[in-house]
């Protein structure tokens, strides 16, 4: 990943410390999941931007341990902290699991589908 050196990046796991569990565990919760795919389409987003049905603070944590378990990266700008997907390092280390997980239909629409509504 391309980092600015006038950026400050939070800490996250090295991409040989990354481990699927925990990324499988962090992708696991509904919201989270819901960011990750509102990361991939926008880039980079922070709590405050994320379009999410939760509170600002719980998007905060979920921002946290989607950066802790090694799916997204952190950076801050002034007092904003900007959240971008780590897709790249994660189709590198996992080939396949970002794109497929992406590329899956989200559960309401799954419902929608079978319902034929």
């Amino acid at each position: 990943m391309m980092r600015d050196s006038q950026d400050t990046w939070l800490p996250q796991p090295a991409l040989d410390e990354i481990d699927i569990g925990q990324v499988l565990q962090a992708l696991a919760d509904p919201v989270r999941l819901q960011i990750v795919r509102l990361l991939a389409a926008a880039g980079e987003g922070s709590c405050t931007s994320l379009d999410v049905p939760v509170k600002r603070s719980t998007v905060s944590h979920h921002l946290r341990t989607l950066r802790e378990s090694g799916v997204v990266a952190t950076r801050l700008v002034g007092n904003t902290r900007l959240s971008r997907l780590r897709l790249a390092e994660l189709e590198e280390h996992f080939p396949g699991l970002m794109t497929s997980i992406l590329a899956a239909t989200p559960r309401g629409r799954q419902l929608e589908v079978t319902h034929g509504r």
